[in-house]
């Protein structure tokens, strides 16, 4: 186990906090603290340089505007960020976070913003937007469960070659390119999933967190509640998978 304090980040929480990311942040503290490991819930302020020093760099949600102030700054801060994941630091980055973590992102709008290039790919803005409950298949490498999340996003994310996603989705439209969602690397996750993901997931958080206690540490907690909510967020998801299934086999039949 880890003796220092795990230092969550939460990135700019005014700019990607539209959609309740931050619960992501508070879960990975409480999962720490809950098994004796200390842990603290650093905020970062867009007018705020971006520390080296944290374990874990959460970047959240956000609508157009606020994701090209993100992107600026974050482009600003990006050796501080490199040199975080040199000494091992963590990326989870979801929708917003998760296209600014890559080369580019164009808006809708037709707006070029340059992305922090950690990841291979390129998202476009594109209709009709995504919305409605999604279920990915992570990569059998992980060992996780299958995730839930909800979508509510117009991007149409594409890997480069060799760039492996989070997982197939077997409900909604994740990056909307390839029938996958996110993108998974050496310490750094991406996914346009909400919900949150990890309150909705708690064995993709402590898959985060492994990265950075160790497997050890992460010693068994009570999760009957999150895991209850899993399996009802999977089954609605599911159901609701195959009624759209349904309806569109009704509508092409005529």
């Amino acid at each position: 186990m880890t003796e220092s304090t795990v230092r969550i980040g939460l990135v700019y929480p005014e700019l990607l906090g539209t959609y309740g990311d931050r619960g992501n942040a508070v879960v990975l503290v409480e999962r720490c603290r809950r098994r004796g490991i200390t842990a603290e819930l650093v905020e970062v302020a867009a007018d705020e340089p971006l520390p080296d020093s944290l374990d874990l760099y959460l970047f959240g949600g956000g609508e157009d505007d606020p994701q090209s102030l993100a992107s600026e700054r974050m482009r600003a801060s990006a050796a501080s960020l490199t040199r975080a994941q040199a000494s091992g630091a963590v990326v989870f980055a979801v929708c917003a976070g998760f296209q600014l973590i890559g080369a580019s992102y164009e808006t809708g709008a037709g707006e070029m913003l340059d992305g922090l290039g950690l990841v291979d790919m390129r998202t476009v803005g594109a209709a009709p937007r995504l919305i409605g409950e999604v279920v990915v298949d992570p990569e059998p490498t992980t060992h996780l469960p299958p995730v839930t999340g909800f979508e509510n996003h117009s991007g149409r994310t594409t890997l480069g070659a060799g760039v492996r996603p989070l997982g197939p989705v077997s409900v909604g439209g994740g990056n909307g390119v390839g029938g996958v969602d996110g993108v998974l690397d050496d310490r750094l996750v991406g996914t346009y999933l909400h919900g949150p993901v990890l309150p909705r997931n708690p064995a993709l958080a402590d898959f985060l967190l492994r990265w950075i206690v160790g497997t050890d540490a992460l010693t068994p907690i009570d999760d009957h509640l999150t895991d209850a909510l899993h399996r009802e967020r999977l089954a609605a998801a599911t159901a609701t998978g195959w009624r759209a299934r349904l309806r569109d086999l009704r509508t092409n039949r005529g």
